[in-house]
């Protein structure tokens, strides 16, 4: 649905509506509420040695069995931040920053040893012994035998699925959070201040969602007097304050009620930092 702003209409002060988009938070601020999710946070926390030893674990492996394996180098992002997700609309004029992606894996050149089914074999398994990890809704597979799946042992040893379902329980609760929220006292009197104050503006949305959804190009974000109204009104009713705070109390919630997810994330995080470290000769 496409939202528009009356012409020529008022903002709430009587002067016409300032169409240059300003951020709804200050950076800083912002990138402070974007870590109060504790569950978020669990999922973007990076595990770049992790990644590195499995890696390392599976070129030898590989070699041991006469194969040349080269993965794409894991992701370096330096926090996760960028990457967090940005669930209650607009948060500035900016597009979306642009989060470091790993190059995709050059495809094997026909008749090299890569391009067989020897090769594919080795380092993935036979499909029919993968395993599989189950969340509430969802369920992941992944190799159960071959050198990928003997690098994740490496490093994560018994809890090898266990760590694969406990990510899929949290990103299953994010999601879950992010519902709960639409139901959430605080959460609804800060949409419907947001909602009056773009009524004030002569735009009348739903809520932050549908704007952004609204606005089909980085070039509109940029310009729109939608959103400008949009982050204007953020930043008048502090909506997105209350925004991540409501939905970093029903994270916690879940977390208080699944005590065992969240010790056990620890745990294996713990267990795969240490064995990483032995991976890669390191201590720290």
């Amino acid at each position: 649905m496409a939202l528009t702003a009356a012409a020529g209409c008022s903002g709430s002060t009587g002067t016409p509506p300032d169409t240059a988009a300003k951020p709804a938070v200050e950076p800083a601020r912002l990138t402070a509420l974007h870590r109060l999710p504790p569950i978020t946070g669990l999922l973007f926390t990076p595990h770049l040695r992790s990644a590195e030893a499995q890696q390392k674990t599976a070129i030898a492996c590989m070699a041991g069995r006469g194969f040349h394996y080269v993965p794409v180098p894991p992701s370096k992002s330096p926090d996760g931040a960028d990457e967090r997700p940005q669930p209650f609309g607009l948060e500035s004029s900016a597009p979306p920053r642009a989060t470091a992606m790993p190059s995709p894996e050059t495809p094997p050149a026909s008749g090299s040893p890569e391009s067989t089914a020897a090769y594919t074999r080795a380092l993935f398994g036979a499909e029919n012994k993968r395993v599989t990890a189950k969340g509430l809704r969802l369920s992941v597979s992944r190799p159960g035998e071959g050198c990928l799946a003997e690098a994740e042992t490496r490093v994560l040893g018994d809890g090898r699925m266990r760590w694969l379902q406990v990510r899929i329980l949290l990103f299953e609760a994010q999601e879950q959070a992010r519902k709960d929220v639409e139901k959430d006292p605080e959460f609804r009197a800060a949409t419907t201040r947001w909602r009056e104050c773009m009524d004030r503006n002569k735009v009348k949305a739903q809520d932050p969602v549908q704007v952004q959804n609204s606005l089909r190009s980085a070039e509109a974000r940029r310009t729109s007097p939608v959103a400008a109204a949009d982050l204007r009104c953020k930043a008048e009713t502090g909506y997105l304050t209350t925004a991540y705070n409501r939905l970093a109390a029903a994270q916690q919630r879940w977390l208080d009620q699944h005590p065992d997810v969240g010790d056990d994330w620890k745990k294996l995080s713990a267990r795969q930092n240490k064995a990483a470290g032995e991976v890669l000769g390191t201590t720290s």
